[in-house]
């Protein structure tokens, strides 16, 4: 069983047929897909699933926390339910793909006391950009 399934049982989470299917598609290393490649696998499972049980499931997930949305410039939102496990990514300036990446080191610290403004910062979201080895080519 997948780490977001464990999660979601753990909180009592109504496993219906639908979300069961939405949560497998999640599970997996660097999972990082749209709410359409979503619906493509889950449907590929489960043909009766629907576009909108796919999006409100989702819409659930990051409600609970239980799955991060993530933004890069230009393209379509994507689902990370590696939401428990502090980490930043690696997105590829070309093709979109996007990589778990774990840097040594707490990321508040390049942030000093003076350039915080008073803010009590509670999380930091870093992204690195970059070309993938298929993109940078030879």
């Amino acid at each position: 069983m997948s780490d977001l399934l464990e999660r979601l049982r753990g909180r009592g989470w109504r496993m219906t047929a639908q979300r069961r299917v939405v949560a497998e598609v999640l599970a997996g290393e660097h999972v990082h897909f749209t709410a359409e490649e979503i619906l493509l696998r889950a449907t590929a499972r489960l043909p009766e699933i629907s576009r909108a049980t796919v999006y409100n499931t989702l819409g659930e997930l990051v409600s609970l926390g239980e799955v991060t949305e993530v933004a890069t410039a230009g393209r379509a939102k994507r689902y990370d339910p590696n939401a428990h496990h502090p980490h930043q990514h690696l997105v590829c300036s070309g093709c979109g793909s996007i990589r778990d990446v774990h840097p040594a080191g707490d990321p508040l610290a390049g942030l000093p006391v003076s350039e915080r403004f008073g803010f009590t910062v509670n999380a930091v979201e870093v992204t690195y950009r970059g070309l993938c080895p298929d993109c940078a080519g030879p």
